[in-house]
């Protein structure tokens, strides 16, 4: 299921355009060498990659906890169910809640680095500009996390929230060599475009749990299963 997350940043890119494309538009870059722009755009990149694979990490993590506690296929048909809900619910019912309200203070010392290092042109600055971007709050980024719950483990976690990065770049790249190049109109009608994309990406991961023997989509129950005793699994593979 990798594969989704890199729909997810293809798709979810037009949306970073309107969240993180002011910072893509001040990039303190130097345009005046095509070299220096290549590897100034590449350093802000991989700083939002390595963000990104960070937070990966840590819910994979927790995937891998949920999988050892037995949940196994069970959890990837919650993360499905998670992301249809969360499109489906409007979101001012979301905002009543507030849930990044406890993580202000974090979000707040974040924009404060941001906002220096926006001041200065250096290849450091470009890269830690691009780490702390990765830790803006994010409705796409957070489903992009639970997709990285359901993965089952740390490395897998912090692969798939890499990916999504990956799936990012093309658009943002473009803002930051021309600017805002989408008109608003076009970008409404892509994010409207966003939820659906969503949807199908949550059935997906429904059918994958419900372990139906349909390739590449949704593996026997026999392939999902986690076993504590190797033997067993090479038993299932020789099978």
């Amino acid at each position: 299921m990798l594969w989704t997350a890199l729909v997810l940043g293809l798709a979810g890119s037009f949306h970073c355009i309107g969240m993180c494309g002011p910072i893509a538009f001040v990039l303190p870059v130097d345009k005046s060498s095509k070299s220096k722009l290549s590897f100034q755009t590449f350093l802000y990149h991989f700083g939002r990659l390595i963000s990104y694979s960070i937070i990966g990490i840590l819910f994979g993590f927790i995937g891998k906890g949920l999988y050892l506690a037995g949940f196994q296929q069970r959890l990837s048909i919650l993360v499905g169910v998670l992301m249809i809900i969360i499109v489906i619910i409007p979101a001012s019912i979301f905002n009543k809640f507030n849930f990044s309200k406890p993580l202000y203070r974090v979000i707040g010392k974040v924009k404060q680095q941001l906002g220096l290092y926006l001041t200065k042109k250096s290849n450091k600055s470009i890269f830690l500009i691009g780490f702390f971007n990765g830790f803006l709050p994010c409705g796409l980024v957070y489903m992009a996390l639970i997709g990285s719950i359901s993965t089952g483990n740390a490395i897998s976690g912090g692969l798939y929230m890499f990916i999504f990065g990956l799936g990012t770049i093309p658009l943002m790249t473009a803002a930051i060599l021309l600017g805002n190049f989408v008109n608003l109109t076009i970008r409404n009608k892509i994010q409207k475009a966003i939820p659906i994309f969503v949807v199908i990406i949550g059935i997906l991961f429904i059918l994958r749990g419900l372990g139906l023997g349909i390739p590449y989509i949704s593996p026997s129950d026999a392939k999902l299963q986690i076993s504590n005793n190797p033997a067993n699994c090479i038993t299932v593979e020789n099978e």
